[in-house]
């Protein structure tokens, strides 16, 4: 007890003498510690940062690696997203495919092929990159940055995956359904409707993964935004990767755009405008409703108090 009480006596003499030390002030030591926790704030902003510029770097950087090894990819070497899609494809139409080399997966009777234009790698680094860029985006508003980590590439990139697996499978099995019979659509030719067919399922698909993964990721928020401005972004992403990508390409390899490219880009910015022009008839078509179904109580006071 003798020992513990000395211990504090002197603590307690040794703090007076710092107060009453010349020239320092009660309250100094508070002040002493200010600037080294904004030194360390600093730090910490300045380590959040570099990781955020690293982490969408390496966003990029993967997707420009996919889109390399597809340019250059035969095939054989795409049957890591053309098997899946092969077994769903039969799954969901009864048909059999069996696979020849550097042809691609043909039926029975030899008159449809799962070539490798059929893989949607294009799709799925643009699906990839809407899903990063957007969790990366809402990283913004984190309360705690530190805890956000590089979970969110990888869960991103499976992510897109599936999702390429399921929009390749309805795009081939409708394409399979379609096979054979003659359609007449506004004079389109059938490398035409092929092509609206898939520019429709595969953007349907992306404004669908978009807005599902907005409702998991702010499940807890009571303003999500509408409709229509939840597919401005994956409409942004979709003509960079499927209209800007293949523009620059064209240039930088040839010097000129390919007369077939214009036909594309056609189909490209008008097929997603008009998917989307639904949206904004039904976000109007919401917004009218309820502002009459607001207005009704209203006015329904307003006669009450006159009469």
């Amino acid at each position: 007890m003798w020992l513990v009480a000395r211990k504090q006596n002197a603590s307690t003499r040794r703090e007076a003498a710092e107060e009453c030390s010349p020239g320092r002030k009660p309250g100094d030591s508070a002040k002493v510690t200010k600037p080294a926790k904004r030194a360390t704030q600093v730090h910490m902003n300045s380590q959040t940062t570099w990781k955020r510029i690293s982490q969408l770097v390496l966003i990029f950087f993967a997707a420009g690696l996919v889109k390399q090894y597809y340019s250059t990819a035969s095939v054989n070497q795409l049957r890591w997203i053309l098997a899946p899609t092969t077994i769903a494809v039969e799954f969901v139409t009864g048909s059999q495919f069996e696979f020849e080399s550097y042809a691609g997966y043909v039926n029975g009777d030899h008159t449809f092929v799962i070539a490798a234009s059929c893989a949607g790698v294009n799709f799925l680094i643009t699906a990839f990159l809407m899903l990063a860029l957007s969790r990366w985006w809402q990283a913004r508003a984190d309360t705690q940055p530190g805890k956000f980590g590089w979970l969110f590439i990888p869960v991103a990139a499976g992510s897109a995956f599936l999702a390429t697996v399921v929009a390749n499978t309805v795009r081939i099995a409708t394409a399979v359904r379609l096979h054979g019979k003659p359609i007449d659509l506004g004079g389109l030719d059938p490398n035409q409707l092929h092509r609206l067919e898939g520019i429709v399922i595969y953007f349907g698909f992306l404004l669908l993964l978009f807005v599902l993964s907005e409702r998991i990721a702010n499940r807890n928020q009571a303003n999500r935004g509408s409709l229509l401005k939840q597919s401005l972004f994956p409409l942004s992403i979709y003509y960079a990767t499927a209209f800007g990508v293949p523009l620059l390409n064209s240039v930088r390899h040839s010097g000129t755009v390919a007369a077939d490219f214009w036909e594309h880009s056609a189909f490209v910015l008008v097929a997603p405008l008009a998917l989307s022009l639904p949206l904004a008839i039904f976000q109007c078509y919401r917004k009218v409703r309820t502002r009459s179904g607001s207005d009704r109580p209203k006015t329904l006071l307003a006669n009450a108090s006159v009469r």
